[in-house]
Protein backbone atom coordinates (compact mmCIF):
# COMPACT_ATOMS: atom_id res chain seq x y z
CA UNK A 1 0.00 0.00 0.00
CA UNK A 2 1.49 3.22 -0.94
CA UNK A 3 2.28 5.93 1.76
CA UNK A 4 3.15 9.15 1.79
CA UNK A 5 6.97 9.30 3.08
CA UNK A 6 8.34 6.56 0.50
CA UNK A 7 11.53 7.86 -1.17
CA UNK A 8 13.68 7.62 -3.39
CA UNK A 9 17.32 8.79 -4.68
CA UNK A 10 19.22 8.70 -8.06
CA UNK A 11 22.49 9.74 -8.57
CA UNK A 12 24.86 10.41 -11.99
CA UNK A 13 27.12 12.06 -13.41
CA UNK A 14 26.75 15.19 -15.50
CA UNK A 15 28.42 14.08 -18.94
CA UNK A 16 28.67 15.86 -22.29
CA UNK A 17 25.59 13.98 -23.90
CA UNK A 18 23.41 16.00 -20.69
CA UNK A 19 23.92 18.97 -21.32
CA UNK A 20 22.16 21.97 -22.44
CA UNK A 21 24.44 22.32 -25.15
CA UNK A 22 23.66 18.97 -26.48
CA UNK A 23 20.71 18.08 -25.62
CA UNK A 24 18.97 21.68 -26.77
CA UNK A 25 17.40 23.32 -24.25
CA UNK A 26 20.47 25.90 -24.28
CA UNK A 27 23.81 26.88 -25.43
CA UNK A 28 26.07 26.05 -22.46
CA UNK A 29 27.62 22.76 -21.35
CA UNK A 30 26.22 22.80 -17.78
CA UNK A 31 23.46 20.26 -16.43
CA UNK A 32 20.56 20.72 -18.62
CA UNK A 33 17.20 21.55 -17.44
CA UNK A 34 14.74 18.87 -19.06
CA UNK A 35 17.78 16.23 -17.64
CA UNK A 36 17.31 17.45 -14.74
CA UNK A 37 13.82 17.07 -14.57
CA UNK A 38 13.58 13.55 -16.19
CA UNK A 39 16.07 12.28 -13.19
CA UNK A 40 13.55 13.53 -10.55
CA UNK A 41 10.71 11.73 -12.64
CA UNK A 42 12.41 8.86 -12.76
CA UNK A 43 13.68 8.84 -9.00
CA UNK A 44 9.23 9.19 -8.28
CA UNK A 45 8.63 6.12 -11.03
CA UNK A 46 11.60 4.16 -8.71
CA UNK A 47 10.09 4.96 -5.37
CA UNK A 48 6.36 3.41 -5.80
CA UNK A 49 7.37 0.99 -8.52
CA UNK A 50 7.89 -1.98 -5.77
CA UNK A 51 4.62 -1.33 -3.97
CA UNK A 52 2.41 -1.83 -7.39
CA UNK A 53 0.67 -4.70 -8.80
CA UNK A 54 2.59 -6.11 -12.12
CA UNK A 55 -0.05 -4.66 -14.51
CA UNK A 56 0.38 -1.26 -12.94
CA UNK A 57 2.83 1.56 -13.68
CA UNK A 58 3.00 5.46 -13.24
CA UNK A 59 2.75 8.01 -15.72
CA UNK A 60 3.79 11.59 -15.50
CA UNK A 61 0.99 14.26 -15.39
CA UNK A 62 2.66 17.60 -13.91
CA UNK A 63 6.21 18.71 -13.10
CA UNK A 64 6.35 22.15 -11.22
CA UNK A 65 10.14 22.82 -10.71
CA UNK A 66 12.75 25.39 -10.29
CA UNK A 67 16.28 24.45 -11.57
CA UNK A 68 18.37 26.69 -8.97
CA UNK A 69 21.88 26.48 -9.80
CA UNK A 70 24.04 25.57 -12.87
CA UNK A 71 25.83 21.68 -12.28
CA UNK A 72 29.43 21.15 -14.59
CA UNK A 73 30.37 18.45 -16.53
CA UNK A 74 32.13 16.18 -14.34
CA UNK A 75 30.06 16.76 -11.23
CA UNK A 76 27.20 14.47 -9.72
CA UNK A 77 24.14 14.95 -8.99
CA UNK A 78 21.68 13.33 -6.94
CA UNK A 79 17.88 13.65 -7.33
CA UNK A 80 15.70 12.67 -4.22
CA UNK A 81 11.71 12.18 -4.82
CA UNK A 82 9.42 11.63 -1.91
CA UNK A 83 5.58 10.64 -1.67
CA UNK A 84 3.72 13.65 0.10
CA UNK A 85 0.21 12.44 -1.36
CA UNK A 86 -1.90 9.76 -2.30
CA UNK A 87 -5.45 10.04 -3.61
CA UNK A 88 -6.83 7.46 -5.24
CA UNK A 89 -4.28 6.85 -8.55
CA UNK A 90 -3.21 10.40 -8.28
CA UNK A 91 0.36 10.95 -6.25
CA UNK A 92 2.02 13.82 -5.58
CA UNK A 93 5.80 13.95 -5.01
CA UNK A 94 8.33 16.84 -3.16
CA UNK A 95 11.13 16.59 -5.77
CA UNK A 96 14.61 18.13 -5.29
CA UNK A 97 18.00 17.89 -6.80
CA UNK A 98 21.25 18.89 -5.29
CA UNK A 99 25.50 18.38 -6.44
CA UNK A 100 28.54 18.66 -4.18
CA UNK A 101 28.18 22.44 -3.78
CA UNK A 102 24.42 22.49 -2.75
CA UNK A 103 20.96 22.79 -3.84
CA UNK A 104 20.26 23.20 -7.60
CA UNK A 105 16.73 22.23 -8.26
CA UNK A 106 13.20 21.69 -6.59
CA UNK A 107 9.83 21.16 -6.89
CA UNK A 108 6.18 19.09 -6.90
CA UNK A 109 5.91 16.42 -9.21
CA UNK A 110 2.43 14.62 -10.16
CA UNK A 111 2.22 10.71 -11.19
CA UNK A 112 -0.86 8.60 -11.60
CA UNK A 113 -1.12 4.78 -11.67
CA UNK A 114 -2.21 3.50 -14.44
CA UNK A 115 -3.18 -0.11 -15.91
CA UNK A 116 -0.17 -0.50 -18.19
CA UNK A 117 -1.84 -3.30 -20.94
CA UNK A 118 -4.98 -0.98 -21.17
CA UNK A 119 -2.67 2.53 -21.78
CA UNK A 120 -0.80 1.04 -23.76
CA UNK A 121 -3.72 -0.28 -25.79
CA UNK A 122 -5.21 3.73 -25.82
CA UNK A 123 -1.96 4.95 -27.30
CA UNK A 124 -1.79 2.11 -30.28
CA UNK A 125 -5.37 3.36 -31.01
CA UNK A 126 -4.56 6.46 -31.40
CA UNK A 127 -1.31 5.48 -34.04
CA UNK A 128 -4.03 3.36 -35.85
CA UNK A 129 -6.88 6.17 -35.91
CA UNK A 130 -3.96 8.34 -37.80
CA UNK A 131 -3.11 6.30 -40.36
Amino acid sequence: MLQPGITQEITFSVSNELTAKTVGSGTLDVLATPVMIARMEQAAWMAVAPHLSPEESTVGTRMDAKHLSPTPVGMDVTCRAELTQVEGRRLVFHVTAWDAQGPIGEGTHERAIIQAPRFLEKAQKKLQENQ
